[in-house]
């Protein structure tokens, strides 16, 4: 299967072999490293992948565009360190692959989200489910963009498949707050990049909206004690970022 299967890390060392393994059906395996300071390399050469150390200096995005002109083949396939692929969509992607006639450059996949060994199906996680995430693509088929929470933006016909990638994230409370933390900084400043002000009012109001619309208007709280720590613990994602725009701001 001609396709490049591509992993971002940092510090992974207890997840990146299975991420490894989960993709090994491809012919090529990157992994690209930002300075990992554990075992991360030495588990990926151990596990049969291509360890690729490149500083993280322009975001997710700027990482992911750059390691897509490392790959050797026309099809790219990003997970993340904590995902997996399913045995359906394993299937697809071989016969997508294999075609030889087709003007879709590029699909969107379904993101099977598990938070507290529970399935996660609706709140904050419901638009990854239903409508997809674009991680299959030919090279030179869009780009990718945003800092963080990047997405990939196509330039041609996109497609849709069916089977599920699968995304365990937050091993603990404490793992899901010190993510937020990293990534709440990363988004206020890439807020404070694009000139956006914020105001107490703001700050004050947002968060909550946010929970409101992800645990009732989303239907959070169908996924239980799950949904309400998830939709919570995102609602102070927001109030994090507005609040570090805010300090930064005065």
């Amino acid at each position: 299967m001609q396709i490049t299967a591509i992993i971002l890390a940092k510090n992974e060392e207890s997840r990146i072999h299975k991420a490894i393994q989960t993709v090994s059906f491809c012919d090529e395996i990157l992994i690209i490293d930002d300075e990992s300071t554990d075992k991360t390399a030495e588990v990926v050469k151990k596990a049969g992948g291509q360890f690729i150390s490149h500083p993280k200096q322009n975001g997710f995005a700027g990482q992911r565009n750059w390691a897509m002109e490392q790959a050797k083949h026309d099809w790219i396939l990003f997970i993340d360190a904590d995902e997996g692929i399913s045995e359906d969509l394993k299937k697809e992607i071989g016969h997508i692959v294999k075609q030889k006639k087709s003007d879709i450059s590029s699909y969107f996949i379904p993101r099977r989200d598990y938070f507290w060994n529970h399935e996660m199906k609706h709140g904050e996680t419901r638009n990854a489910r239903t409508v997809g995430i674009v991680r299959l693509m030919k090279k030179d088929s869009g780009v990718w963009m945003g800092s963080v929470h990047e997405l990939f933006i196509p330039a041609g016909k996109t497609g849709t498949l069916s089977g599920f990638i699968n995304h365990t994230s937050h091993d603990s409370i404490s793992d899901f707050i010190e993510d937020i933390n990293i990534y709440s900084t990363m988004r206020a400043e890439e807020l404070r990049q694009q000139d956006k002000h914020v105001s107490v009012f703001e700050l004050m109001l947002f968060p909550f909206g946010k929970f409101i619309y992800t645990y009732i208007i989303l239907g959070g709280f169908l996924d239980g004690a799950a949904g309400f720590v998830y939709s919570f613990v995102m609602s102070f994602h927001s109030f994090l970022v507005r609040a570090k725009l805010l300090v930064r701001s005065l």
